[in-house]
């Protein structure tokens, strides 16, 4: 992991954000290679998915035709709809804040075990006496609570717990032990005076837990205070769900149909980590699947499978991409099913995978709650969450977001399928995926460490890059020529500096999948070298139709 984040910055793929004032934790930049990775990306869904999309025919795996809309929805919305959608008050962590590092963490998230040492004790901190205020000696413990947060906690548990004891390798019998590793909610409030922080070196450094609301506040227009209060979208979809009559009423759509949108979203994390996997702001492709609710099933099984096979055909093939059902207990009542698309990241523990998209049926959860109010997750039915004063705890907007069907007559509230996926897990997954390390022979046939970024033609930043062999001779004109011809169908490269072989590497090194040489034969039958990065097999192909098959190769088609 770390060579491909050195590789990264090194090549233009992603820069840490604000580099030059020291970062911005949980921040990224797209660099110029990065940014068109990141745009193939988009592109090849949105295409896939809206665009090219075939609504005339039934797909595989489909119950029936379906069409597919797109949207773009304001990052800013009214504070109401994040009241309604949940994420006002459920969308809240609880947090520990440490006096000693000044570092926060998510209270659940912290794992420790009870430790004590032979013939030792620990000192918990100072008390604070009423009065003319000063501090007192601590009461001693016999044992304490030792925490990590680290990627092997428990191993990193017990070196704190050696180094908290002055212990050496060979007294560390003298440790023992209470109990298994549980994470800090599990203990009670009263027992941090005798609680080691994850980053501290003192006892009873970590306050009492407290809320955090993970969307990033904002105020509208001139108004302080909760009249001017708004928030960040902490997701795509509610944008979705609000205009779902206004897409309904616009067009000639009809149920089933995909209402899709590539945006920005934000929430404040914690701890942002692991390069860009958990970030403070990314970016999400969505679609919102609006069905009858007798079809919600098949259409989920359908939504699971395609989207699987997408990320598939993007060249995260393999057993690195599982695709994992939720459990029974993990779904909410309202839910027939919910799985994730995962991907076995490097810089998880071996074994362990991580979210790259989820498909969720969702029921009626989201439409029923902007019509009535915010609806009881907890209640089945489901029913208007209600207030100490027996009222609506929010208010819905009263709209009718039901459909009509206009063949059957039928009216009823759609469910709703929603594939969510995030643009900078794939980009990340992808650029994982394509690293490669292995042998090809140099400018001399030694073999040599060849480094490789083995992205798929269609995602690949660059699709091809030009070189004449020599700058004399005329070669230089006809593959500046060729370049330009190029670049009108897709982003090219040109470079006539250095040995062919070391352009080859250097080409290699970025993840362009072809590069072209214009040579001495050339100009005698006008055909030119082209060769593959990943077979590095070298072949002849005129020149009048370098184009083409370059844009063959690149599409599929």
């Amino acid at each position: 992991m770390e060579k491909l984040v050195s590789l990264c910055r090194r090549r233009g793929f992603l820069f840490q954000s604000s580099e030059i004032y020291g970062g911005l934790n949980g921040f990224w930049d797209y660099g110029p290679l990065g940014v068109e990775l990141k745009r193939n990306l988009k592109d090849a869904w949105w295409r896939d998915m809206v665009s090219a999309h075939d609504d005339l025919d039934t797909l595989a795996g489909a119950p029936s035709p379906y069409e597919m809309v797109g949207l773009d929805c304001t990052i800013i919305m009214h504070p109401q709809v994040w009241k309604n959608s949940g994420h006002h008050d459920l969308f809240v962590d609880e947090m520990v804040d440490c006096r000693e590092s000044k570092k926060r963490y998510r209270y659940d998230q912290v794992l420790g075990r009870w430790a004590s040492c032979d013939g030792k004790k620990s000192q918990g901190p100072p008390k604070q006496l009423s009065g003319p205020t000063f501090d007192v000696k601590g009461a001693e413990y016999d044992k304490i609570f030792v925490t990590s947060i680290g990627e092997e906690p428990e191993s990193e548990i017990e070196r704190r717990a050696m180094k908290h004891f002055k212990l050496r390798a060979k007294d560390a019998d003298k440790l023992s032990w209470d109990g298994p590793a549980v994470t800090l909610d599990k203990i009670n409030v009263a027992d941090f005076d005798k609680t080691l922080g994850p980053d501290a070196t003192g006892l009873g450094t970590l306050t009492e837990p407290r809320d955090f609301n993970l969307m990033f506040p904002t105020t509208i227009g001139a108004l302080a205070g909760e009249e001017g209060r708004a928030f960040l979208r902490p997701e795509t979809a509610q944008g979705i769900f609000v205009n779902f009559k206004n897409v309904i009423d616009s067009t000639r759509v009809r149920v089933p149909v995909g209402i899709a949108q590539v945006g920005k979203s934000f929430r404040n994390e914690i701890t942002p980590r692991n390069f860009t996997f958990r970030s403070r702001e990314f970016e999400q492709m969505e679609i919102e699947f609006f069905c009858h609710p007798d079809e919600s099933r098949k259409w989920y099984e359908y939504w699971r499978n395609r989207r699987m096979a997408w990320w598939q055909e993007m060249g995260l093939a393999g057993d690195r991409l599982i695709l994992r059902d939720h459990h029974a207990d993990e779904l909410s009542h309202y839910s027939t099913g919910t799985a994730d698309i995962e991907y076995a990241f490097p810089f998880l523990p071996e074994g362990e995978y991580g979210e790259l998209e989820g498909i969720a049926h969702r029921g009626d959860f989201d439409l029923r709650s902007h019509m009535e109010g915010k609806l009881d997750p907890n209640s089945c039915p489901l029913t208007v969450q209600l207030g100490e004063d027996g009222k609506p705890l929010h208010r819905g907007s009263g709209k009718d977001l039901t459909y009509r069907d206009e063949v059957t007559n039928e009216r009823f509230t759609p469910h709703v399928i929603e594939p969510s996926a995030g643009a900078d897990r794939g980009a990340l997954a992808i650029l994982c995926e394509a690293y490669t390390e292995d042998t090809a022979p140099d400018d001399k046939g030694k073999e040599q460490t060849r480094l490789s970024m083995k992205f798929h033609p269609r995602i690949a930043p660059i699709k091809a890059a030009v070189f004449p062999l020599v700058k004399k001779d005329g070669m230089p004109e006809v593959a500046k020529d060729l370049y330009r011809a190029l670049k009108k169908k897709f982003p090219a490269f040109y470079d006539e500096k250095g040995a062919v072989g070391r352009r080859y590497r250097r080409q290699d090194e970025v993840g362009t999948p072809y590069c072209i040489t214009v040579d001495g034969q050339t100009l005698d039958d006008k055909t030119v070298t082209l060769r593959d990065r990943d077979s590095l097999e070298q072949v002849r192909i005129r020149l009048d139709d370098a184009v083409e098959e370059i844009e063959r190769r690149v599409t599929g088609d």
